[in-house]
Protein backbone atom coordinates (compact mmCIF):
# COMPACT_ATOMS: atom_id res chain seq x y z
CA UNK A 1 0.00 0.00 0.00
CA UNK A 2 1.28 3.29 -1.03
CA UNK A 3 1.50 6.16 1.58
CA UNK A 4 -1.26 8.05 -0.55
CA UNK A 5 -3.55 5.04 -0.86
CA UNK A 6 -3.20 4.90 3.05
CA UNK A 7 -4.45 8.59 3.32
CA UNK A 8 -7.10 7.71 1.57
CA UNK A 9 -7.96 4.90 3.16
CA UNK A 10 -7.77 6.95 6.27
CA UNK A 11 -9.64 9.59 5.01
CA UNK A 12 -12.18 7.52 3.59
CA UNK A 13 -12.62 5.48 6.98
CA UNK A 14 -13.22 8.70 8.78
CA UNK A 15 -16.25 9.78 6.57
CA UNK A 16 -17.59 5.91 7.58
CA UNK A 17 -18.05 6.43 11.33
CA UNK A 18 -21.44 7.59 13.48
CA UNK A 19 -19.38 10.27 15.04
CA UNK A 20 -18.22 13.78 13.53
CA UNK A 21 -15.35 15.26 13.11
CA UNK A 22 -13.39 18.54 12.59
CA UNK A 23 -11.40 19.24 9.42
CA UNK A 24 -9.78 22.41 9.84
CA UNK A 25 -7.85 24.75 6.97
CA UNK A 26 -4.47 25.54 6.96
CA UNK A 27 -3.32 27.96 4.18
CA UNK A 28 0.37 27.03 3.96
CA UNK A 29 2.44 24.51 5.56
CA UNK A 30 3.79 26.40 8.64
CA UNK A 31 -0.18 26.62 9.41
CA UNK A 32 0.08 22.90 8.39
CA UNK A 33 2.48 21.94 10.91
CA UNK A 34 0.75 23.80 14.14
CA UNK A 35 -2.65 22.25 12.90
CA UNK A 36 -0.93 18.84 12.59
CA UNK A 37 0.31 19.16 16.21
CA UNK A 38 -2.82 19.62 17.58
CA UNK A 39 -4.63 15.78 17.01
CA UNK A 40 -6.81 16.88 13.76
CA UNK A 41 -7.51 14.04 11.56
CA UNK A 42 -7.29 14.80 8.55
CA UNK A 43 -6.76 18.63 6.69
CA UNK A 44 -8.34 20.46 4.32
CA UNK A 45 -7.08 23.63 1.98
CA UNK A 46 -8.80 27.03 2.04
CA UNK A 47 -8.67 29.60 -1.08
CA UNK A 48 -8.98 32.09 1.44
CA UNK A 49 -6.55 31.82 3.38
CA UNK A 50 -4.31 30.74 0.38
CA UNK A 51 -5.46 34.26 -1.39
CA UNK A 52 -5.15 36.60 1.93
CA UNK A 53 -1.50 35.30 2.36
CA UNK A 54 -0.79 36.42 -1.54
CA UNK A 55 -2.43 39.59 -1.15
CA UNK A 56 -5.40 38.43 -3.73
CA UNK A 57 -8.86 38.54 -2.96
CA UNK A 58 -10.94 34.87 -2.88
CA UNK A 59 -12.47 34.68 -6.10
CA UNK A 60 -12.52 32.14 -8.87
CA UNK A 61 -11.03 34.63 -11.03
CA UNK A 62 -7.96 35.30 -9.43
CA UNK A 63 -6.83 32.02 -8.29
CA UNK A 64 -5.38 29.96 -10.69
CA UNK A 65 -5.36 25.84 -10.86
CA UNK A 66 -1.00 25.70 -10.92
CA UNK A 67 -1.06 28.26 -7.86
CA UNK A 68 -3.31 26.48 -5.69
CA UNK A 69 -1.86 22.99 -6.28
CA UNK A 70 1.39 24.02 -5.74
CA UNK A 71 -0.13 25.41 -2.62
CA UNK A 72 -1.75 22.22 -1.56
CA UNK A 73 1.62 20.17 -1.99
CA UNK A 74 3.42 22.22 0.04
CA UNK A 75 0.57 21.63 2.49
CA UNK A 76 0.70 17.59 1.61
CA UNK A 77 4.25 17.55 2.49
CA UNK A 78 4.01 18.79 5.56
CA UNK A 79 2.10 16.74 7.36
CA UNK A 80 1.25 12.91 7.45
CA UNK A 81 -2.45 13.54 7.63
CA UNK A 82 -4.43 12.90 4.83
CA UNK A 83 -5.64 16.42 3.01
CA UNK A 84 -8.65 17.48 0.99
CA UNK A 85 -8.47 20.84 -1.31
CA UNK A 86 -10.70 23.51 -2.04
CA UNK A 87 -10.89 23.18 -5.99
CA UNK A 88 -13.41 25.88 -6.43
CA UNK A 89 -15.11 25.64 -9.77
CA UNK A 90 -12.60 22.92 -11.21
CA UNK A 91 -10.81 25.94 -12.54
CA UNK A 92 -13.40 25.49 -16.09
CA UNK A 93 -16.91 25.41 -16.53
CA UNK A 94 -16.42 21.92 -18.83
CA UNK A 95 -16.49 18.77 -17.51
CA UNK A 96 -13.33 17.35 -18.74
CA UNK A 97 -11.32 20.22 -17.24
CA UNK A 98 -13.24 19.20 -14.09
CA UNK A 99 -12.08 16.23 -14.19
CA UNK A 100 -8.58 17.03 -14.96
CA UNK A 101 -8.48 18.96 -11.94
CA UNK A 102 -9.44 16.36 -9.91
CA UNK A 103 -6.38 13.93 -11.61
CA UNK A 104 -4.26 16.71 -10.86
CA UNK A 105 -5.05 16.96 -7.21
CA UNK A 106 -4.43 13.24 -7.09
CA UNK A 107 -0.94 13.69 -8.78
CA UNK A 108 -0.08 16.34 -6.23
CA UNK A 109 -0.67 13.86 -3.28
CA UNK A 110 -4.21 14.99 -2.38
CA UNK A 111 -6.57 12.39 -1.15
CA UNK A 112 -9.80 14.67 -1.42
CA UNK A 113 -11.25 17.36 -2.87
CA UNK A 114 -14.16 19.37 -3.72
CA UNK A 115 -16.02 21.07 -6.83
CA UNK A 116 -18.50 23.33 -6.44
CA UNK A 117 -21.37 25.00 -8.70
CA UNK A 118 -20.51 28.50 -8.39
CA UNK A 119 -19.40 30.40 -11.73
CA UNK A 120 -17.60 33.56 -10.80
CA UNK A 121 -19.86 35.78 -12.68
CA UNK A 122 -22.26 37.96 -10.48
CA UNK A 123 -24.74 37.83 -13.18
CA UNK A 124 -25.45 33.76 -13.47
CA UNK A 125 -23.42 33.10 -10.09
CA UNK A 126 -24.58 29.16 -10.05
CA UNK A 127 -24.25 26.73 -12.99
CA UNK A 128 -27.63 25.78 -14.34
CA UNK A 129 -29.11 22.20 -12.73
CA UNK A 130 -27.92 20.11 -15.66
CA UNK A 131 -24.61 21.60 -16.05
CA UNK A 132 -23.85 21.38 -12.67
CA UNK A 133 -24.81 17.63 -12.51
CA UNK A 134 -22.84 16.80 -15.41
CA UNK A 135 -20.09 18.45 -14.27
CA UNK A 136 -19.85 16.39 -10.71
CA UNK A 137 -20.33 13.31 -12.65
CA UNK A 138 -17.25 14.18 -14.69
CA UNK A 139 -15.20 14.99 -11.43
CA UNK A 140 -16.34 11.67 -9.93
CA UNK A 141 -15.56 9.48 -12.69
CA UNK A 142 -12.15 10.79 -12.87
CA UNK A 143 -11.99 9.81 -8.79
CA UNK A 144 -12.52 6.71 -9.42
CA UNK A 145 -9.83 6.24 -11.17
CA UNK A 146 -7.36 7.78 -8.21
CA UNK A 147 -7.57 6.85 -4.20
CA UNK A 148 -9.69 10.51 -4.16
CA UNK A 149 -12.46 11.49 -2.12
CA UNK A 150 -15.05 13.95 -4.19
CA UNK A 151 -16.63 16.39 -2.68
CA UNK A 152 -19.54 18.26 -4.26
CA UNK A 153 -20.53 21.78 -3.08
CA UNK A 154 -24.43 23.29 -4.04
CA UNK A 155 -23.42 27.11 -3.54
CA UNK A 156 -26.82 28.37 -3.89
CA UNK A 157 -26.70 30.09 0.23
CA UNK A 158 -23.97 32.35 -0.37
CA UNK A 159 -25.03 33.81 -3.50
CA UNK A 160 -28.56 35.00 -2.52
CA UNK A 161 -30.60 32.18 -3.25
CA UNK A 162 -31.89 30.94 -0.03
CA UNK A 163 -34.08 28.12 -1.79
CA UNK A 164 -33.39 24.92 0.39
CA UNK A 165 -35.39 22.52 -1.42
CA UNK A 166 -33.32 23.44 -4.54
CA UNK A 167 -30.29 22.80 -2.88
CA UNK A 168 -31.42 19.78 -1.58
CA UNK A 169 -32.09 18.79 -5.16
CA UNK A 170 -28.62 19.84 -6.20
CA UNK A 171 -27.28 17.20 -3.34
CA UNK A 172 -29.43 14.90 -4.32
CA UNK A 173 -28.37 15.15 -8.20
CA UNK A 174 -25.13 15.24 -7.35
CA UNK A 175 -24.94 12.15 -4.77
CA UNK A 176 -26.42 10.19 -7.40
CA UNK A 177 -23.90 11.39 -9.85
CA UNK A 178 -21.21 9.66 -7.48
CA UNK A 179 -19.97 12.72 -5.26
CA UNK A 180 -18.70 10.89 -2.17
CA UNK A 181 -19.35 13.89 0.25
CA UNK A 182 -21.83 16.78 0.06
CA UNK A 183 -21.67 19.97 0.94
CA UNK A 184 -23.72 23.25 0.94
CA UNK A 185 -22.33 26.20 2.68
CA UNK A 186 -24.12 29.15 4.27
CA UNK A 187 -27.13 27.09 5.49
CA UNK A 188 -29.22 28.93 7.59
CA UNK A 189 -29.68 27.45 10.56
CA UNK A 190 -29.55 24.00 12.17
CA UNK A 191 -32.70 23.09 10.71
CA UNK A 192 -31.96 23.46 7.67
CA UNK A 193 -28.42 21.40 7.98
CA UNK A 194 -30.89 18.93 9.81
CA UNK A 195 -32.90 18.52 6.50
CA UNK A 196 -30.06 18.68 4.66
CA UNK A 197 -28.29 15.45 6.23
CA UNK A 198 -31.76 13.72 6.33
CA UNK A 199 -32.80 14.18 2.74
CA UNK A 200 -29.00 12.12 1.52
CA UNK A 201 -27.20 9.03 2.12
CA UNK A 202 -23.66 10.42 1.26
CA UNK A 203 -21.65 12.20 4.69
CA UNK A 204 -22.47 15.83 4.40
CA UNK A 205 -19.74 18.30 5.29
CA UNK A 206 -20.60 21.98 6.80
CA UNK A 207 -18.45 24.84 7.60
CA UNK A 208 -18.23 27.06 10.45
CA UNK A 209 -17.82 30.23 11.01
CA UNK A 210 -18.34 31.35 7.58
CA UNK A 211 -21.44 33.59 8.05
CA UNK A 212 -24.46 32.82 10.01
CA UNK A 213 -24.76 31.29 13.43
CA UNK A 214 -22.50 28.77 14.62
CA UNK A 215 -22.39 25.52 16.41
CA UNK A 216 -20.85 23.38 18.50
CA UNK A 217 -19.75 19.86 17.18
CA UNK A 218 -21.78 17.54 19.75
CA UNK A 219 -24.67 20.16 18.05
CA UNK A 220 -23.83 19.57 14.28
CA UNK A 221 -23.44 15.63 15.15
CA UNK A 222 -26.83 15.48 16.40
CA UNK A 223 -27.77 16.77 13.34
CA UNK A 224 -26.42 14.43 11.29
CA UNK A 225 -23.27 16.33 10.16
CA UNK A 226 -20.18 14.03 9.44
CA UNK A 227 -17.56 16.55 8.49
CA UNK A 228 -16.77 19.83 10.14
CA UNK A 229 -14.98 22.66 7.76
CA UNK A 230 -13.45 26.20 8.77
CA UNK A 231 -13.03 27.75 5.49
CA UNK A 232 -10.86 30.85 5.87
CA UNK A 233 -12.11 31.40 9.44
CA UNK A 234 -8.45 30.41 10.94
CA UNK A 235 -6.93 32.44 8.62
CA UNK A 236 -8.91 35.09 9.56
CA UNK A 237 -8.63 34.66 13.03
CA UNK A 238 -4.74 35.02 12.46
CA UNK A 239 -4.83 38.64 10.25
CA UNK A 240 -7.15 39.36 13.22
CA UNK A 241 -4.69 39.08 15.51
CA UNK A 242 -2.44 40.47 13.56
CA UNK A 243 -4.57 43.19 12.99
CA UNK A 244 -5.14 44.04 16.62
CA UNK A 245 -0.92 44.09 17.88
CA UNK A 246 -0.40 46.15 14.85
CA UNK A 247 -3.22 48.92 16.39
CA UNK A 248 -1.93 48.67 19.66
CA UNK A 249 1.83 49.40 18.49
CA UNK A 250 0.25 52.17 16.28
CA UNK A 251 -2.24 53.61 18.59
CA UNK A 252 -0.96 53.37 21.86
CA UNK A 253 3.13 52.58 21.24
CA UNK A 254 2.70 49.37 23.52
CA UNK A 255 3.87 45.81 22.91
CA UNK A 256 1.41 43.90 25.43
CA UNK A 257 0.52 41.41 22.50
CA UNK A 258 3.71 39.74 22.58
CA UNK A 259 2.68 38.00 25.90
CA UNK A 260 -0.22 35.82 23.41
CA UNK A 261 2.12 35.22 20.90
CA UNK A 262 3.31 31.67 20.63
CA UNK A 263 6.99 31.37 21.77
CA UNK A 264 9.76 30.56 19.10
CA UNK A 265 10.60 28.02 20.59
CA UNK A 266 7.93 25.80 20.17
CA UNK A 267 6.95 27.07 16.90
CA UNK A 268 10.79 26.07 15.53
CA UNK A 269 10.20 23.00 17.45
CA UNK A 270 7.34 21.74 14.46
CA UNK A 271 8.66 23.64 11.85
CA UNK A 272 11.35 20.27 11.27
CA UNK A 273 11.30 16.72 9.79
CA UNK A 274 11.79 15.23 13.39
CA UNK A 275 8.77 16.92 14.45
CA UNK A 276 6.50 15.32 11.48
CA UNK A 277 8.12 11.72 11.46
CA UNK A 278 7.53 11.78 15.29
CA UNK A 279 3.88 11.63 15.01
CA UNK A 280 3.34 9.37 11.79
Amino acid sequence: MTDQTRKFEQFRTLHQRRSSFVIPNPWDAGSARLLTSLGFEALATTSAGYAFSKGKRDSLSALGRAEMLDNAAGIVAATHLPVSADLGDGFGADPETCAETIRSAADVGLVGGSIEDATGNPEAPVYEFSQAVVRVRAAAEAARERPFVLTARAENHLYGRDDLDETIRRLQAFEEAGADVLYAPGLPDLDAIRSVCASVSRPVNVVMGLKGPVYSVAELEEAGVRRISVGGSMARAALGALMRAAREVKENGTFTYAAEALPGGEIAALMTDSALDSRT
